[in-house]
């Protein structure tokens, strides 16, 4: 599998210093990185965080930031303008990031998730869409289990409202699958409005609950999705999402994946 396309989420390691964790996500053969927005890996909010020491950081480590996993939207629906003017405010900064680090990608959040909301965010969409076209930058609401993220019909009508090229799916079959949605149909849904991916596994417990596990250990068919997305004509990045430090910490585990990746 293409290893100049792979990235390697960082909210495993959101516990730790931003330093501890470019350095495991580089020293596991990653390249890029698939930075959270929470502090202390990432923020346009706080005051204390300085945009400089990431990209010394991202120096020191040889890495570079491939996606910024932002929350923007989520206060797009509020009654409060302020409110929705901060919310704007908020991806203006983040576009203002990642044209600054070179990342292709920002997660945007659907408002509150409730597919009432659908037609409040489509013009807030619309105009940060603007923004991102001009930037090429492209903003992609990952399949979170809500209303609409978990829905591959809502994902399929908030995108063609928006009607924008840079807006879209972040298309995650794991979490889909934890939502009783199925990936395969989802992806025959959404699939040409899909901007970035997440990739991790998962397979039913004992009880027939989903269970997220070890990278080739469950249910999802990787190959499948990545030749899937491929075939659309896909120039970004595939993200590996080591959500399972309850198995194996992620120091140990992400070069595991990376093997996987490149291996399989």
């Amino acid at each position: 599998m293409d290893r100049s396309r792979v990235s390697a989420c960082s909210i495993p390691l959101r516990e730790q210093s931003l330093d501890h964790a470019l350095r495991v996500i580089a020293e596991s053969g990653f390249r890029k990185v698939d930075l959270l927005a929470r502090m202390p890996h990432f923020s346009v909010t706080d005051p204390d965080y300085d945009l400089a020491e990431l990209e010394r950081l991202c120096d020191v480590h040889g890495v570079r930031i491939a996606n910024i996993g932002a929350y923007c939207g989520r206060e797009a629906c509020s009654l409060d303008a302020a409110v929705r003017a901060a919310a704007m405010e908020e991806m203006n900064l983040t576009f203002a990031a990642a044209r600054r680090l070179g990342s292709r990608t920002v997660r945007v959040a659907p408002g509150s998730g409730r597919r009432e909301e659908i037609d409040t965010l489509v013009p807030f969409f619309q105009a940060a869409a603007e923004i991102a076209e001009r930037d090429q930058i492209w903003l992609g609401i990952e399949n979170h289990g809500t209303e609409i993220s978990g829905d591959p019909d809502a994902c399929l009508e908030i995108c063609e409202k928006v009607g924008s090229d840079h807006f879209g799916i972040l298309y995650e079959p794991c979490n889909l699958m934890a939502a009783d949605v199925d990936y395969k149909t989802a992806f025959h849904v959404f699939k040409d409005h899909i901007v970035h991916v997440h990739i991790k596994d998962g397979a039913p417990n004992a009880e027939g609950k989903w269970e997220r596990c070890m990278l080739g250990d469950g249910e999802i068919d990787v190959r499948w999705v990545y030749e899937q997305v491929e075939a659309l004509g896909y120039s970004g990045d595939y993200a590996l999402e080591f959500e399972v430090g309850n198995i194996e910490p992620a120091e140990t585990g992400y070069p595991k994946w990376f093997r996987y990746w490149k291996e399989l």
